[in-house]
Parts: structure tokens; C-alpha cells; sequence
């Protein structure tokens, strides 16, 4: 009896979490249309207006990995209560902003809290569900994602037309209704208290705020600062007592291993979600509404598909699940190399495959790179592994927006023959054969770890 119960309440706690990463996505991305109305009201350059997302992306990126480290000290109930409250806060004070500088102060304490959903909806997963049973709870999680991204632009566009663009803020209160959920469904688990490192931390979040920071202005100076500050930080966790990260957890070969995979493979499949918009808007010509109605489909088979990948990993593995996401990948890539610049709708069906495919690769990773975690260091390993994935699509959104930019002479793939999609057709050919890669990657890991998986 006292099985089924806890069955229950995990499955409970699951969809608690689900709801969670669909208000998470929709905060992260509900301000993106709404730059150029901030800018006018404060009479600033759409540069200075972007910051409005870009800040927002930078705190979430660094307060994953804090959390992560926290949640391995204290009870991830209180940390989710603190989170969400600290975000409900600077919801208040971006409504009430009546100057810009206010408004990204109330952004900055909005996505300080908020970065605790990326956080738990790493942890959730390996410490409440075995490994055989991981794979289903991956999959919901992805669920919530692909939701937020049907819903969000939705709701960001019915919130601007009726009230403005600050009330865009108030999509972040919503996380005060999953409180009360997450006290009662998580485990009052007492952690071993240890001292955090917080000198340790800080100039781990100084030298990913400047790699970041160079990545999204261009400007290389940082970066350099960045991996001085790197060094420094590899220096303070061998001499300090309860450093931020184990030096052992940076010896873990099969881990590391892991995160070099989940990071190339998830700047690759960033690709369909960056270039996409760019591509209808660019080639299609279609309007900002009719871009993302011609995506919600692929939200949508995604949300519903998603769990099926999670429970084939836990059933066949994830291999299987990484072999059937790389092939739909690839079919996607290599289908608008060959069609770019034909009907949307083509485009919109295409797009079903690689949204489907990123997400069971996603699934695979995880549930992978989480069976080299030890039970300790589970919290900050994934959410290691949650702020790589931030660098990453900063990263491929930098380098993909060069390629756009670029112009070729040329069309690599002889099969298209529109000359009005020479960028996009040369880029998807890239990606293509970088996936193939990538799989080839994956391949050679995965047997390693059946390997090690054997001898223990």
C-alpha cells in the first residue's frame, strides 16, 4: 500500500513540475516580442531594449548551477520556496517600473528565483525515480517545455493586446500556485549541512556571466577575463576545504564525457529552434503571428511524443531513444536543405521531425549523463549540466546569426536549386553533417559506458 502511495504522490509531483517548465518557458521567452514596445516607451535603442531578455537569460544561467550546489546542502523544498517568492518580488517591481533601469532590476530578481525550476526539474528526476523508471520523468518534463512554447507566445500576444507589455510580469506569479504543491509532494529529506563555498561560487558566476557576456557583445576581451577567472576558480577548489565543486567530480571522465556531448549536440539542435523564425520570416515571408502558428504543430506532436521517448529509455535504453531522435534530426536537416524556400507549410510538417528529435536526443542525454552522477553530487552535476545548455544555445545563437549574415556564392547542396535560400540551405547542410558527427560521438560513449556498465 505504502508503495502505490508514494507512486502517486511522485506522479503528482510530476505533473506539478510539468506545469512548472511550462510557466518557466513561457517567463524566459514572453518579452522577446515585446522589445521594440519597451524601447519606445523609454526611449531607448533596441540594443539597450534587448537587455531586457538578455539579462534574464545570463541570471538563470548562473542561478541554475547555485541552486544545483545548494539543493545538494538544503532541503529543495525550501530552496523552490524561496525561488518562487524572490521571482513573484520582481514581478511586483516590473510592473510598477516606471524607468527602465527598474525594469531590468525587477527582470534580474525575477530570473535570480526563477532559475530554481531549471534546477529542479534536473533533480526531480534522479533523485525520486529509479533508473529504470528515470526516462518516463525526463519525458514529462520535456512535455512541460514543449508546452510553454506552444502557449507562450500565444499568451504573451493576448497579454499585449489587452493590458501592455508590463503585465507580461505577471506570468512569473504564477509560480506561487505550485508552492504549496512541491511542500507537500517533496521529501522532507534533511541534507548534511556543509559551508558553501560562496567565494568559490561567485567567481564561478563571474567567469560564466563574462564568457556570456562576450558571447552576446561581441566583445573577445571578456572572454579572455572569463577563463582568467576560470583559472582562478580551478585553483580555489583545490585548496578549499568544502570547495563549490569537488575536484573528483571534475575527474569523472564519463561525466565530462557526457557534458562535451549534451553541449555540441544541444548547440546543433538549438538550430531549430533559433533559425527557424528566421527562416519563415526571411524566405517565407510570413508574418511574426503566422511564424508561430506555423510552429505550434510541431509543440505540439513534441508534447504528446515526448513521453513515449522518456518511457522507451526506460524500457530499451538510450541508445535507442538517441539513434531514433539523431535520424529525425538528420531527416529534418537534410529535407529544408533540399526543399528551403518551398511552401511553410512544407517547412511546418519538416519541423514536426526536428523538434521530435531534439527532444528524445535531450531525454537520452540526460537520463544518461544522470547514471554518472553520484547520489551526492547529483544536484550540482545537473545543474552543471542545465547551465551548459544555456552557454551552448548563447553560443550557436551567436554563431548561427554570423552564418545568416554571411553571403555565399554558392549552394553546396546540388539537389536545391532556389538561389533566394543560399544561406539557409548552406547552414542546414552544415548542421546535417555535423549531426551525423555527433552521432558517431554518441556511439563510441555509449558503448564505453556499456562497457563500464558490464564491469561493475
Amino acid at each position: 500500500m505504502k508503495i502505490v502511495q508514494l507512486k502517486k504522490q511522485r506522479n503528482k509531483l510530476l505533473i506539478t513540475l510539468m506545469f512548472t517548465l511550462i510557466i518557466s518557458v513561457m517567463n524566459a521567452t514572453a518579452f522577446n516580442i515585446v522589445i521594440p514596445q519597451v524601447s519606445e516607451t523609454f526611449r531607448i535603442t533596441t540594443a539597450q531594449g534587448s537587455w531586457i531578455t538578455s539579462i534574464y537569460i545570463l541570471v538563470f544561467a548562473i542561478g541554475t548551477v547555485i541552486y544545483g550546489k545548494l539543493a545538494d546542502i538544503y532541503k529543495l523544498k525550501n530552496l523552490v520556496t524561496f525561488g518562487f517568492m524572490l521571482c513573484a518580488i520582481g514581478s511586483i517591481i516590473g510592473i510598477s517600473a516606471q524607468s527602465f533601469p527598474v525594469v531590468l532590476a525587477g527582470r534580474f530578481i525575477q530570473a535570480a528565483g526563477a532559475a530554481v525550476s531549471p534546477a529542479t526539474a534536473m533533480i526531480i528526476p534522479v533523485r525520486y525515480f529509479s533508473q529504470d523508471e528515470r526516462g518516463r520523468a525526463l519525458g514529462i518534463a520535456s512535455v512541460g517545455t514543449a508546452l510553454g512554447s506552444v502557449v507562450g507566445p500565444i499568451i504573451s500576444a493576448l497579454t499585449v493586446s489587452v493590458f501592455g507589455w508590463r503585465w507580461l510580469f505577471f506570468v512569473s506569479l504564477l509560480f506561487l500556485t505550485t508552492i504549496p504543491f512541491f511542500r507537500k509532494y517533496l521529501e522532507d529529506d534533511q541534507k548534511k549541512r556543509t559551508r558553501f563555498d560562496w567565494l568559490g561560487g561567485g567567481i564561478l558566476a563571474a567567469s560564466i556571466a563574462l564568457v556570456m557576456l562576450s558571447i552576446t557583445m561581441e566583445v573577445w576581451q571578456y572572454a579572455l577575463t572569463g577563463i582568467l577567472m576560470l583559472t582562478l576558480f580551478i585553483i580555489r577548489i583545490r585548496l578549499s576545504a568544502d570547495p563549490f565543486i569537488q575536484p573528483e567530480l571534475l575527474k569523472n571522465t564519463r561525466y565530462n564525457l557526457g557534458l562535451t556531448i549534451a553541449f555540441l549536440a544541444n548547440g546543433t539542435g538549438y538550430s531549430v529552434f533559433f533559425l527557424s523564425p528566421l527562416l519563415l520570416f526571411n524566405v517565407n515571408h510570413l508574418d511574426p503571428g503566422l511564424i508561430g502558428f506555423t510552429m505550434v504543430p510541431a509543440a505540439l506532436v513534441t508534447a504528446v511524443l515526448s513521453f513515449k521517448g522518456g518511457k522507451l529509455a526506460d524500457t530499451k535504453g538510450n541508445a535507442p531513444v538517441f539513434y531514433i531522435g539523431t535520424a529525425l534530426l538528420v531527416t529534418f536537416f537534410l529535407l529544408v536543405t533540399i526543399f528551403v524556400g518551398t511552401s511553410a507549410l512544407f517547412f511546418s510538417v519538416f519541423l514536426i521531425l526536428g523538434n521530435l528529435g531534439q527532444s528524445f536526443i535531450t531525454i537520452a542525454l540526460f537520463n544518461a549523463i544522470s547514471r554518472t552522477l553520484p547520489s551526492q553530487e547529483a544536484g550540482l552535476g545537473m545543474g552543471l549540466l542545465a547551465m551548459l545548455n544555456f552557454i551552448s544555445n548563447s553560443m550557436a545563437a551567436a554563431i548561427f546569426s554570423k552564418m545568416v549574415d554571411m553571403r555565399f556564392s554558392h549552394i553546396w547542396n546540388p539537389l536545391n536549386h532556389s538561389h533566394k535560400s543560399i544561406v539557409y540551405s548552406n547552414i542546414f547542410l552544415c548542421l546535417f553533417l555535423l549531426q551525423i558527427g555527433l552521432y558517431v560521438f554518441y556511439l563510441w560513449w555509449s558503448q564505453k559506458e556499456e562497457g563500464k556498465a558490464r564491469s561493475i
